[in-house]
């Protein structure tokens, strides 16, 4: 069986192995890889060009995604070895642990349809894998700007100043062409279960049912920045009196100039905050089956 590796040296777990130590351990299952170094993103196209069979993406949420963008309608297979901080793609699916022993798991492994959001908007075409949307979590990547390196504290001091005063986005948009225009904290389209730092917004979302999860936090309602916490690690966020969960296809903004994220990625790019003067339409829609996933074979694994 045919497969390439890519394997990013910066993620969270890259120091636990080695690119030669997973090529071997995938010869040990019946792949015959061949191993990708990447440190552009003009090598990994390169390197995807000839790509046969399954890619294994050895790396965190970012490099899946950067992985997947080449491979979006292509008849080959994406394998996750999370190595990353979040690791939101391959939790969603079932996919945890530590990359080797992922490998041994993938000794039987199935194929499942893996859908891809895809954005229209003034900024230019966008496809994301895990969530995109304004409001609180948004403007709090603005000002955190992981470009600028990654930082635990940098990132508390930018969610305490964001949440100080912080107030309610006005949001038009539709789901569906259904109106779900309010005044939000934030509004956000799930294709996983989660985005950005383990942010479990829709727990029971999965990325092969042909629909986005959209998650609106109406701040009237009062719950408590304590119960937004516990609800986020206890799987229960949708339960929450403030928070609205419906399902959909198609979602359409009027975008005001407030900074939108598309996965790990703020648009426009290298926004920091309220675009004066900027508007127009954001259109996502949904590409079913977009990605064929590789995934260990497992009961509970469902489409």
């Amino acid at each position: 069986m045919e497969a390439t590796l890519i394997f990013n040296q910066n993620a969270g777990g890259s120091n636990r192995v080695t690119p030669e130590r997973l090529i071997q351990a995938l010869e040990g299952i019946g792949y015959h890889p061949v191993y990708e170094a990447t440190s552009s993103e003009a090598d990994l196209e390169k390197a995807l060009e000839r790509a046969q069979g399954t890619v294994f993406v050895a790396g965190g949420d970012g490099t899946i995604r950067a992985t997947a963008l080449h491979l979006i309608g292509r008849d080959l297979h994406l394998g996750i070895l999370p190595m990353g901080t979040a690791n939101n793609i391959g939790r969603t699916l079932g996919i945890v642990g530590e990359p080797l022993d992922v490998i041994d798991q993938y000794s039987k492994s199935i194929s499942l349809p893996f859908d891809v959001g895809h954005v229209r908007a003034p900024w230019g075409e966008d496809y994301f894998l895990e969530a995109c949307g304004c409001g609180l979590y948004a403007d709090m990547l603005a000002a955190y700007n992981p470009e600028n390196g990654k930082s635990p504290m940098r990132a508390l001091q930018v969610m305490s100043t964001t949440l100080a005063g912080y107030q309610p986005l006005p949001v038009v948009a539709c789901l569906d062409h259904q109106d779900i225009s309010g005044s939000y904290l934030m509004a956000e389209v799930l294709n996983t279960q989660a985005t950005g730092p383990r942010m479990r917004l829709a727990p029971e979302a999965h990325p092969g049912d042909g629909l986005f999860d959209v998650v609106t936090v109406n701040p009237e309602q009062r719950d408590s920045m304590f119960s937004y916490l516990g609800a986020l690690i206890g799987g229960s966020f949708t339960d929450l009196a403030s928070v609205s969960h419906q399902q959909g296809r198609l979602v359409e903004f009027h975008w005001m100039g407030q900074p939108f994220h598309v996965d790990g990625e703020v648009r426009p790019q290298g926004a920091t905050g309220p675009l004066e003067g900027a508007e127009g339409q954001v259109v996502i829609e949904l590409l079913q089956g977009a990605l064929h996933m590789l995934v260990p074979a497992r009961e509970e694994h469902h489409v």
